[in-house]
């Protein structure tokens, strides 16, 4: 199976922003944008997923009105830190996280391991499935996650993978069609 993994555009945010589950409007490049993405992505995808964030869902409905939406490709949840800058939330929590994000959730929020594991899960189920292309809309972390089962590369290592927003790569699901 031949799978498109597409990270969202370019949010309109603010420098140093705690945002993986915080909703955010796309920036006014979106079009341009879109069409770079669009003429990437096939148009015979037998279907298209998203992540529930807007900025995920904006650009699958773009290019395919009948997306499927699945909460497993939501960003990592930062908890209580969504919506604040790095400089802002408690700096000795923020420490011990980001000493061991992999294992340490964020207050109110995940770990590194809780989200790989829902990504995982999507990604099995995937494999189980009947498609020869599928497309995702996601975020940078997903994709990290994905790349990083295809890859075998370790959880602590992600953040070596850089995905530009309207990034489109293309793997294959092995054992699948």
């Amino acid at each position: 199976m031949e799978i498109l993994l597409i990270r969202h555009t370019t949010p309109i945010l603010e420098p140093g922003l705690i945002y993986g589950r915080k909703d955010l409007l796309l920036h006014g490049d979106f079009v341009t944008e879109l069409e770079t993405v669009r003429a990437q992505v096939d148009h015979d995808l037998d279907v298209l997923y998203s992540s529930p964030a807007f900025r995920c869902t904006e650009l699958a409905g773009a290019l395919r009105a009948d997306f499927v939406m699945d909460d497993r490709l939501q960003e990592l949840d930062f908890g209580e830190w969504e919506g604040k800058t790095w400089d802002t939330v408690d700096q000795p929590a923020l420490q011990a996280w980001m000493d061991d994000y992999v294992n340490v959730c964020t207050p109110g929020g995940e770990s590194m391991m809780q989200m790989y594991a829902r990504v995982k899960a999507f990604w099995e189920e995937l494999g189980r499935a009947e498609f020869a292309k599928v497309g995702i809309v996601t975020h940078a972390g997903v994709i990290r996650m994905i790349l990083s089962i295809v890859n075998g590369t370790a959880l602590g290592e992600i953040f070596d993978i850089k995905v530009a927003y309207g990034a489109v790569i293309r793997v294959r699901l092995v054992g699948s069609n």
